[in-house]
Parts: C-alpha cells; sequence; structure tokens
C-alpha cells in the first residue's frame, strides 16, 4: 500500500467513523436528555430516528452529489455540517431544537459515507480494493458497537452534551488529512443529482417514521397518525418507481438481479433491524430499569465489542475460503440465542449472571455474520460497481435501524419496563431467525457476478 492510499484509506475510514459512530454514541445519553430536556419514550426515539431519517434518505443522493461537485469538495461540506450541527445539539436548549438539529446533522452524515467510499474506490483496485472495503467496513461495525461505551463515559464524567462533541477531534484529523493529501477532485460529466427521487425518500421514510413513534400516544384511527403513514408508504413506493425509471438513478435496481445481492440486502433488514432494537433497548433499559449507570450502560456492550476486533478478519477468512452461507445462517442464529438468554433479567438484577452471557453468544453470532454479509453482497457485484453496492447496502441497514427503533413504542408495548424489555428480546430474536432464514433459502456459495 503506499503512502497515498494508507492518506486515502484513514480519511475514508475516519469520515464515515464520524458518521457511523454519532449513529449509536448517543443512545446511552437518552435518559440523560430525557431528564434535562423532558420527554419519554417518544422523545427518546426521536433523537435517534431525526438522524437515522435523514442519513438513510440521502446517503445514496450523496453519491450522486460526489459525482457532481467532486467527491472531496462533498466530504469537506459534510464535515464542517457534521462539525456544526455537533455543536448545536451539545448547546440545545429545548428537545424539539435538539431533535431538529440531529435531522440535519443526518444530512451531513450522509455526505461523509458515499464520498469516502468513492475515494477508496477510485484509488485502490483488485483485491487491494476489496482488502481496503473490508478496513472500512469494520470501522464502521466497530464505531456502531464502541458508541455506547464512549457515550456512557462522557455521559458520568463530564455531560451528555459533550457526547455529541466527540466528534471534532477525528473530524479535525481528517480535514487536515485531507489538505495534506491534496487529492485532484474528480467530477463525472454530464452525472446529475436526483432530487424528486431523495424528496420521495425522505417524505417516505419521515412519514412511516412518525406514525410508527406517534401512534402509541393518538392510536391508529387517527388522521394525525394513519395519514403520515400513508402518505409515507405512497411516497416510498414512487421513490422506487422513480428509481425504475430514472436515468441515473440514486439506486439503481438493476443491482437486485443478482441473487446473492438482494438476498444479502434482505438478510440485512432483519439482522441490523434487531442490531439497532437490541441496542437501543439495553441501553435505555440497563439505566432507567436496572438503575446502572450511563458508563457501565456502555460497557454492558464491550464485550461484543471485543469479539469483533479479534475475530472478524479470522471469520472473514473463513467465509471466503467454505463461503458466506453457512455464516450468514448460523451467526444470526446464534444473535437468536443471545437475545432469548437477555429473558433471564429479572427485577432483582444481576448483569454477571443475567446479561453477559447473552451479550457473549450476541457478539459471537454478530461476528460470524458481519463480515462474510458484506463479502456476499459486495461480491455479488462487479468490483467497478463496488462503492454504490456498498452504498446501497449502507442505507438498507440505516433504514432498517430507523423503523426497528420506530416501532420500540409498539413492541414493548408502550412502556420499556421489564415486561418491555423481555418482549423486545423476543422480538429481536424473531428478527434474527428471519435473517438466518433469507440468508440459508437465498445465499448461494461462489456465484458468478452475473448470477
Amino acid at each position: 500500500m503506499t503512502k497515498e492510499q494508507r492518506v486515502v484509506l484513514t480519511v475514508a475510514v475516519l469520515a464515515s467513523f464520524v458518521s457511523f459512530l454519532d449513529g449509536t454514541v448517543v443512545n446511552v445519553a437518552l435518559p440523560a436528555i430525557a431528564r434535562d430536556l423532558g420527554g419519554g419514550l417518544s422523545t427518546q426515539q426521536w433523537v435517534v430516528d431525526a438522524y437515522l431519517v435523514t442519513l438513510g434518505a440521502f446517503i445514496l443522493v450523496a453519491g450522486s452529489l460526489s459525482d457532481v461537485l467532486g467527491r472531496v469538495l462533498v466530504l469537506r461540506i459534510g464535515l464542517i455540517g457534521f462539525a456544526l450541527t455537533s455543536v448545536a445539539i451539545a448547546g440545545a436548549p429545548t428537545a424539539e431544537f435538539l431533535i431538529i438539529a440531529r435531522a440535519l446533522q443526518g444530512v451531513a452524515g450522509a455526505l461523509l459515507v458515499p464520498s469516502s467510499l468513492a475515494l477508496i474506490t477510485s484509488t485502490f483496485r483488485g483485491a487491494a480494493q476489496a482488502r481496503a472495503i473490508g478496513i472500512w467496513t469494520g470501522a464502521t461495525t466497530i464505531a456502531m458497537l464502541a458508541g455506547p461505551l464512549v457515550g456512557g463515559l462522557f455521559v458520568d464524567t463530564l455531560s451528555w452534551r459533550l457526547v455529541f462533541l466527540v466528534n471534532v477531534l477525528p473530524i479535525g484529523v481528517t480535514m487536515w488529512l485531507l489538505v495534506r493529501l491534496g487529492h485532484a477532485d474528480h467530477r463525472r460529466p454530464g452525472a446529475r443529482v436526483d432530487i424528486l427521487g431523495a424528496v420521495l425518500c425522505a417524505a417516505g421514510l419521515g412519514g412511516i417514521v412518525f406514525a410508527l413513534i406517534e401512534q402509541p400516544n393518538l392510536g391508529w384511527a387517527s388522521p394525525v397518525i394513519w395519514m403520515p403513514g400513508v402518505l409515507g408508504i405512497l411516497s416510498f413506493a414512487g421513490f422506487l418507481v422513480r428509481q425504475r425509471l430514472a436515468r441515473q438513478p440514486m439506486m439503481p435496481l438493476g443491482l437486485f438481479r443478482s441473487r446473492n445481492f438482494w438476498a444479502g440486502n434482505l438478510a440485512t433488514v432483519f439482522v441490523y433491524a434487531a442490531l439497532s432494537l437490541n441496542g437501543f433497548v439495553v441501553s435505555v433499559y440497563l439505566q432507567q430499569g436496572a438503575g446502572l449507570s450511563a458508563t457501565l450502560a456502555g460497557l454492558a456492550s464491550l464485550p461484543s465489542t471485543i469479539l469483533m476486533i479479534l475475530l472478524s478478519s479470522r471469520m472473514g477468512a473463513l467465509a471466503g475460503k467454505y463461503g458466506p452461507r453457512l455464516f450468514m445462517t448460523l451467526g444470526p442464529l446464534v444473535m437468536a440465542a443471545g437475545g432469548l438468554l437477555l429473558l433471564g433479567v429479572r427485577s432483582d438484577f444481576d448483569y454477571w449472571t443475567q446479561v453477559l452471557p447473552g451479550i457473549v453468544v450476541w457478539g459471537l453470532g454478530l461476528t460470524a455474520t458481519v463480515s462474510p454479509l458484506t463479502a456476499a453482497v459486495l461480491g455479488a457485484i462487479e468490483s467497478e460497481r463496488s462503492g454504490i453496492a456498498s452504498a446501497v447496502n449502507n442505507a438498507v441497514s440505516r433504514v432498517a435501524g430507523l423503523l426497528a427503533i420506530a416501532a420500540v413504542s409498539a413492541v414493548v408495548g408502550g412502556s420499556l419496563d421489564l415486561e418491555g424489555f423481555h418482549r423486545a428480546a423476543i422480538f429481536a430474536a424473531v428478527l434474527m431467525l428471519l435473517g438466518s432464514t433469507a440468508s440459508f433459502l437465498g445465499i448461494r456459495n461462489h456465484l458468478s457476478r452475473r448470477d
């Protein structure tokens, strides 16, 4: 790997790390935010989902934007926007202000991911490109897992507001590396931004999420609930039609002709929905229900992070040798077992006997799943289209998490008490079983990229 390639990879990893870390670092800060700014479970859901709505809606259009303006310029705009919105969130006077700022931060975060991928795919070729994308994927996954620990330490030792400033240092380093890189920007002649597609996607996700989050308060019969829900469904259907007809679609539906690509993304929906639901519920319940500090709640997921760091590359190598199907089938099954072990949590709470076994088993299953899943999805598409393939898969995973968290109130029965925690554990296990089934029935080993 050349010096320039190392710098490019570092820039790509740091920029994406910032975006994905912020998606999970907030989980353990939610109880503190609710205490300080007011609001119940629905406010906590909105703090998470306002970011994920705009991130999921604009992560694909940002890829087109990098083609029009240049990936380095878009990356700089995203980094500056992320820094400014982080400062705004840290100083938020009300919950409403914070939620709006989180939505704007999601737009900035969406600019970071496709531009980072474009830098990698334009700098690396062949096996080196696959390895670079693997490193990038691993870093974003670790960011998602390490977020609760980082957030907990900040909440307990400093303030929940400083949780949102944790990105300032990596943003500064990334901006400095961009200047040092002096990378020539590339624009694709004739590239266009699908503004209508972006609006339809944002309206679709926003309407569906609003209905899911607010329906426990007003009920499905209320026009304030069902009208945005129906509008959201119609808008998202319009987005898919637009992608079929547009000359330069954000999400080329032709990618889904590949068996492993559509099957891998279907498995992604179930697996990442369960991951997001589990991360949200465990972080909040361990504080509000079990009485742990934010730091201890963050440390609760540390065993999964350690297992990911130690075993991910090994699992990736084994999946390369034996094919991804076995690992994508067994991994979610193991995670389902880990989720069901959380049913052992009782009112006389004990982390070591009631939570740790489930977290360890969950982490083993996650480690066996993530790298093979990424390899299956990217391996199904020609290498020159790996950037858009990875962007689509990342968008799918964020939207899955977004909808899962929006549905938390419905899953737990309106209150995240012990009974609600158990319901969420069962629901997450069911999602993992569906992910395993999708992998077993859909994934094929050693398919050509035309299949």
